[in-house]
Parts: structure tokens; C-alpha cells; sequence
């Protein structure tokens, strides 16, 4: 064999015909995914290499019964042509010529090579390019998955499919099949109908039951929005290119920044379209600012370790940066993705979070992934009730695993203080008690409160 690979997956079973060009066995590394193919038609009588062995380059892969014609036509490379012996050796007898038909003879046309532009079958088939290791494509083949490209983008660095994405793949089309039974249930008008929780809604039923177990501490204030408010028309006269693309033009305009570079322009950042926008609203900076007082209190940047026994004392993990939670309603229940490293993003950016996890949870079932959802959470959790309802107020529970607070925003309304009118909006918290302290949350939601209604602040400190 070439050396091209480390380690190598058959594709083909001793007694099984094979044709021309038919992939023999399937060699593989983090890098890449080469089969290769049989020269002849045949059939094959014993595999040499074994599933998951090293063969040494030159080696023989696998022995092929061919016809004499093909036997004849020489020795292929990668794999060893055989004929039994008892063939080879025993004399045949000359038959006498039969009458040859005037019909022309039709044969079976042969396949293409997988490397032949004309060849759709094989790359409507192939899944080479998709990034994946050895023994994730093998749990895939095993789980009745043989295209790849359906895991695509993968949750592994530069999109690399991992063991988790063939899971979540999986537990997606379980789901489905579980929800047909219960659509065709269809119940005479006025009667009842049991239905059973989906997946991610029974996650929620659990989750909220455990919540119990944590002593909640709950905190309410308002916020002055009107300094922040009067920064978004200008905001959104500068939205990025990136977030907001402008429309081809028709012609170069005479004067570019990007002249300097001549006609080499080097290529310009770009984000996937689901995260576009060309309003940005104040959820974003409310986010940004809470990012900032986390910064400045670390207990608010920590999570509960779990603990193995009770007898073991509880510790904390204090994380470098902000990572913030905001809840998404689904079809099938809600999902809570993760906002990760906040104090670092910009709020073009936090926008652009936002409108891709809302454009995630538009999809059935949802398509949020371990990227989106990590599994070690976040530390503080949003719920954005007032984008919804006309609340003020509301009583959020913080579940296990979900940090040490969860806050809920309720809806903005102008109001009329000292003769002129503000804009201010009610927040409601929940903290863990076993953890954060009864004065500890009101002066971090002050420090939260300067950051809001000191935008100036925000642009000072420059991250």
C-alpha cells in the first residue's frame, strides 16, 4: 500500500464481489480520509489487514479472484490478485465454437472513478472533506450514520465533527420519532389528550424539581435606561460590515481605504449570515455593562464544583472572564446558550450572539450545539421577559448548574421624575444563598447600575 495513512477501516467483507474502482478499505488520519479502490472485478477471498491494524507500506491489503482476461493484465498495486490453485493448474478442455449471436452484446457499463468531475454518485456520497478522527467516524458508522456532512458544522475546533455532535445528531432523531406517535393522537373535540413531555421539556421539568433544593435569595431594583437609550441611533449609523453588510456596488467607489493593498485586497472578516442585523437594541449594552461589574466582583464570575460524597467540603471555580447565559424560548422548550468571555465582545458582537441563538432556536428541533451550550455553563443567566410580555417584574429560579444568580429583565416604560421623562426598566434577581450574601447582591447590582447609567464608562475603559 501507498503510504498515505495510519489507520485503516475496511469497507468490504471476505466472498464479497467487488468491481472496478469499488473502495477496498478506508485509510485514515486526523488529517485526512483516503479509500482505495479496487483495479478489477472480482471477488474477494481474504483480507490480509485486519480493521484497525498498521500495514506496512507495500504490503498486500487483500487478495481478489479475477478472471484470467483481468489476471493477465498485471499485477495491481495496493492488492494481490489470486487465483485458486486448482485452477491455475487443472487443463481445460477446448469446447467447440458456438454460433455467435447476431444481437449486439450489451455489458454493464462500468463505474466512474471517484476522481472523475462527471462522477455526481460519488460526490453526492463522499463525506472526505468533513473533519473528523478515525474512531468518530467509526462510532458514526456503527450509529447507522454513513454521510458526515449532515454533522456539519462540527462543535471541535474549525469545525471538526466530535463524538458529542454524532450524540446530539442521534438524540435529535430520537426525538422526532417520539413526537410522531403522540401528533397522530388526535382526540374527539371535547375530549382530553395526554401528551408526553419532549426531551428537552422533561430536562426542564427535572431541572426546575432540583431547583427546590437551592435556598433562593430575591433582589429587585430599577435601572435608568435613558443615557444608554440615546446611544443607539448613533450606534446604529455604525454597525460593522461584518454584522451589517452593505449592498454590492455596481461600480468601486473612486476612493477606498483598501487602495493601498492594489489589487491583492486582503480578505476581511466575515460571520455567518444568521448573525446580521441592522438595528441594534439595548439588550446587548445591558449585557455588556453586567460583563464590566463582573469583572469587578469575582463572585459573581464563579460556579459550584459538584461534589463526590457529602462529606466533602463545597469549592468554588473562579472563571478569568464573563461568561453570561440568556434564555431562548424554542418549539421545544427553552434553551439557555452561553454568551462566553461577554467582558471581552464588544456589543456589535454581543448583538450578533443574540441574533444567531435566536435564529438557532427558530429551527426544528433547536440547533443549538455544545458550542452554544457548554457543559460547564455559565455563571449568570438573562431572561428577557419584557421582549415578550408587558411584566415589570418577575420571580426567576436559578437551577442547579446554572451559576450563583439569574436576573430577569422586565419590560422598559417611560416615566416622569423631577420634570422630565426617563426611561427606566425593573430587574429582578435570584441568587444562590447558600453562596452569595444578601448585601452582596444589592451592591452588585449597583455596580451594574453605574455602568448603566454611566455609558461613559463603557467607552473610558475601552473593552
Amino acid at each position: 500500500m501507498a503510504d498515505i495513512g495510519e489507520g485503516i477501516t475496511e469497507t468490504v467483507k471476505p466472498s464479497s464481489p467487488v468491481q472496478v474502482f469499488d473502495a477496498l478499505c478506508e485509510v485514515q488520519s486526523d488529517k485526512a480520509s483516503v479509500e482505495i479502490t479496487s483495479p478489477y472485478d472480482g471477488v474477494i477471498k481474504e483480507i490480509l489487514v485486519k480493521e484497525g491494524e498498521i500495514a506496512k507500506v507495500g504490503s498486500g491489503l487483500c487478495l481478489i479472484e479475477v478472471t484470467e482476461e483481468d489476471a493477465d493484465a498485471g499485477e495491481p498495486a495496493g492488492a494481490t490478485s489470486s487465483a485458486p490453485e486448482s485452477a491455475s493448474h487443472t487443463p481445460k478442455m477446448m469446447e467447440p465454437p458456438k454460433e455467435v449471436s447476431s444481437s449486439p452484446v450489451t455489458s454493464p457499463p462500468r463505474r466512474k472513478h471517484p476522481l472523475d468531475p462527471t462522477n455526481e454518485d460519488h460526490k453526492k456520497a463522499t463525506d472526505a472533506h468533513v473533519l473528523a478522527t478515525p474512531s468518530v467516524r467509526h462510532f458514526a458508522r456503527q450509529s447507522g450514520i454513513t454521510d458526515l456532512s449532515v454533522l456539519t458544522p462540527g462543535s471541535g475546533r474549525d469545525g471538526r465533527i466530535e463524538r458529542i455532535d454524532v450524540e446530539s445528531y442521534l438524540a435529535k432523531g430520537k426525538e422526532k420519532v417520539e413526537l410522531k406517535p403522540t401528533m397522530r393522537e388526535v382526540a374527539p373535540p371535547g375530549e382530553d389528550i395526554r401528551l408526553e413531555l419532549g426531551r428537552t421539556r422533561y430536562a426542564m421539568f427535572k431541572s426546575m424539581t432540583k431547583s427546590l433544593e437551592i435556598p433562593h435569595f430575591g433582589y429587585s431594583s430599577t435601572l435608568d435606561l435613558t443615557a444608554l437609550n440615546s446611544l443607539i441611533p448613533s450606534m446604529n449609523s455604525y454597525i460593522p460590515q461584518q454584522f451589517n453588510p452593505p449592498p454590492t456596488p455596481e461600480y468601486p467607489p473612486p476612493i477606498s481605504p483598501d487602495a493601498i493593498w492594489g489589487s491583492s485586497v486582503p480578505q476581511k472578516s466575515t460571520t455567518v449570515p444568521n448573525s446580521h442585523y441592522n438595528r441594534l437594541t439595548i439588550l446587548p449594552l445591558l449585557l455588556k455593562a453586567l460583563s464590566r461589574a463582573m469583572q469587578e466582583w469575582p463572585i459573581f464570575r464563579s460556579s459550584l464544583n459538584p461534589t463526590s460524597n457529602s462529606d466533602e467540603r463545597p469549592s468554588l471555580t473562579v472563571r478569568p472572564h464573563a461568561d453570561i447565559a440568556v434564555a431562548v424560548s424554542t418549539h421545544t422548550g427553552l434553551y439557555t446558550p452561553v454568551i462566553q468571555a461577554a467582558d471581552t465582545k464588544s456589543p456589535y458582537e454581543i448583538m450578533g450572539e443574540l441574533r444567531r441563538f435566536q435564529s438557532l432556536g427558530r429551527q426544528t428541533p433547536a440547533g443549538f450545539t455544545p458550542k452554544e451550550m457548554p457543559k460547564r455553563g455559565a455563571t449568570i443567566s438573562v431572561s428577557n421577559v419584557g421582549a415578550i410580555g408587558k411584566g415589570e417584574w418577575a420571580a426567576p429560579l436559578l437551577v442547579p448548574g446554572g451559576g450563583v444568580a439569574i436576573v430577569a429583565i422586565g419590560r422598559a416604560k417611560w416615566v416622569e421624575r423631577a420634570g422630565s421623562k426617563h426611561l427606566e426598566v425593573g430587574v429582578s434577581w435570584s441568587a444562590d444563598h447558600r453562596i452569595v450574601e444578601g448585601a452582596e447582591m444589592a451592591a452588585f447590582v449597583e455596580t451594574w447600575r453605574s455602568w448603566v447609567e454611566e455609558p461613559a464608562r463603557l467607552i473610558a475603559d475601552g473593552r
